[in-house]
């Protein structure tokens, strides 16, 4: 395999497309959105330069990198001779069916289609295809390039043999394949969301504000970011979608979300990517 396509050129999109790139792959980073897309390129730019001063990588492997990047507006001339697919939309079911339905038309028959979602069936997305057996979920972590972990996820359908090739692919990203069967949340979201929630009820109930909450779970469990910190980073919208994801799915009550979280999204707050959310951020 040596030509990929990504799907969205966002956070994650144009994380994905930086890793594969830097590793040797031809990618066509794909978005509707032209100007994403100069923004996209601009940012795989600066994190490259980023690791030139750390000296994981030279000047010349950045360009080599940046060189086997193509940005293309549209699905059905930037997917249709690729290998794989790596889709990284918007965490929104009704919009990643329909990418899917349009890979399915447009990818070879061979071409395996994969989905970054953190939370959405992949049973579900290899339904809306005719190649079931060959879609199958990569779930990165965010920031792409340093984070270890792509959470493979199995669909009903998906064939040992597509398992195998990502885990294989994975791996020559310098990635750690976890395989993980389909269920709502997966493993990571499965139990980071619910410690999230947990957490913006707690400020919800009065029980601690916003720094303590968070200076409590780094200092007192060591983790390196707080909990309202990091649904600040991940996205109040995306943590509210992944909620309701495990809500519906399981049924059960503990993964209802919180009224303060359901009440920051309807009013704009999404954290980082607003300026505000738990905290308020400038550029």
């Amino acid at each position: 395999m040596k030509k990929i396509a990504v799907i969205g050129s966002g956070t994650m999109g144009n994380g994905i497309a930086h890793v594969f790139a830097q590793n040797g792959f031809d990618v066509a980073l794909i978005d509707i959105s032209e100007e994403a897309l100069k923004r996209a390129l601009a940012t795989i730019e600066k994190n490259m330069d980023r690791q030139i001063k750390k000296e994981i990588i030279t000047e010349t492997d950045k360009q080599a990198a940046l060189g086997r990047i193509t940005t293309i507006t549209k699905i059905g001339e930037g997917a249709k001779d690729v290998d794989l697919v790596v889709e990284a939309a918007t965490e929104n079911e009704t919009v990643k069916l329909d990418i899917f339905r349009q890979l399915d038309e447009v990818c070879p028959p061979e071409a395996i289609l994969s989905s970054n979602t953190s939370s959405i069936s992949i049973t579900k997305i290899g339904a809306a295809t005719k190649r079931a057996d060959k879609v199958i979920g990569m779930h990165f972590m965010n920031p792409v390039p340093i984070m270890k972990l792509v959470e493979v996820i199995r669909g009903y359908s998906t064939s040992d043999e597509v398992t195998k090739t990502v885990f294989e692919i994975s791996k020559q990203l310098n990635k750690v394949p976890v395989e993980v069967n389909d269920y709502p949340g997966f493993v990571a979201n499965r139990i980071l969301m619910p410690m999230i929630n947990e957490a913006i009820i707690t400020l919800h109930e009065g029980v601690a504000g916003v720094e303590e909450i968070d200076t409590v779970m780094k200092l007192g469990m060591s983790h390196p970011m707080g909990p309202l910190q990091l649904a600040d980073f991940i996205g109040l919208d995306v943590c509210l979608s992944i909620l309701r994801v495990m809500h519906d799915g399981l049924g059960n009550p503990k993964y209802a979300p919180c009224p303060l979280l359901v009440n920051m999204v309807m009013s704009g707050n999404l954290g980082v990517k607003t300026g505000k959310g738990f905290y308020t951020y400038n550029k």
